[in-house]
């Protein structure tokens, strides 16, 4: 019984300092290992940048499509344009222009003449800060060459909008009264000029 202890223990005794061998090889080489890798570095490595010239393609860009040419549109009749009742307004203060209140050779059945260029008048200042609203009825002279004279004030519902009444009455474009092939002036023309603002 004794020997099988002996036999036991002096095999365990191999084995361990066997296994002692064994461990302190493996240690001694992974140390020497790893020594020599600290000694090695790596080679420092210096990015030299290339001058490379790219050449790119430069395309050209289409021609736009020519554009189609515009329908020839007739132009406009001026005369047939215009009305007899022609009414102007502005912004603010609304001024409106009515035609044939009465006086001397004027009617629609005359077709001699047609106003052409209706002036709207300037809104009094001093009526607008008042909130006056009126009329004022001018007379005045077609001459041959379509323009407006002797410019005078029929009726008004007040003083303030004469003037501004019969400055726009001057300004007035008319195509005149021919007769035989002739232009004549037609006097007594009348014209009503309202004077309203826009609320």
């Amino acid at each position: 019984m004794i020997g099988r202890y002996a036999t036991a223990v002096g095999v365990g005794a191999g084995v361990t300092f066997g296994l002692l061998f064994i461990m302190q090889l493996l240690i001694a080489t992974g140390q020497n290992a790893l020594t020599e890798s600290e000694n090695f570095r790596l080679g420092d490595f210096v990015r030299v940048e290339r001058n490379e010239v790219i050449e790119t393609k430069k395309e050209k860009p289409e021609k736009p499509p020519e554009p189609e040419e515009m329908p020839e549109m007739p132009a406009p009749d001026l005369a047939n344009n215009f009305d007899n009742s022609m009414a102007v307004s502005v912004s603010a203060p609304q001024i409106s222009t009515s035609m044939n209140v009465g006086g001397v050779g004027f009617g629609i059945s005359d077709g001699e003449y047609l106003p052409i260029v209706k002036v709207a008048p300037v809104y009094p200042a001093r009526a607008l800060q008042r909130g006056l609203e009126g009329y004022v009825i001018v007379e005045f002279t077609v001459t041959p060459a379509g323009t407006t004279r002797d410019a005078l004030v029929v009726e008004s519902t007040s003083t303030l909008f004469e003037r501004a009444a019969l400055e726009a009455a001057l300004k007035f474009k008319y195509k005149p009264r021919v007769i035989d092939g002739e232009a004549v002036e037609v006097p007594g023309v009348q014209n009503k000029i309202s004077f309203e603002i826009t609320k």
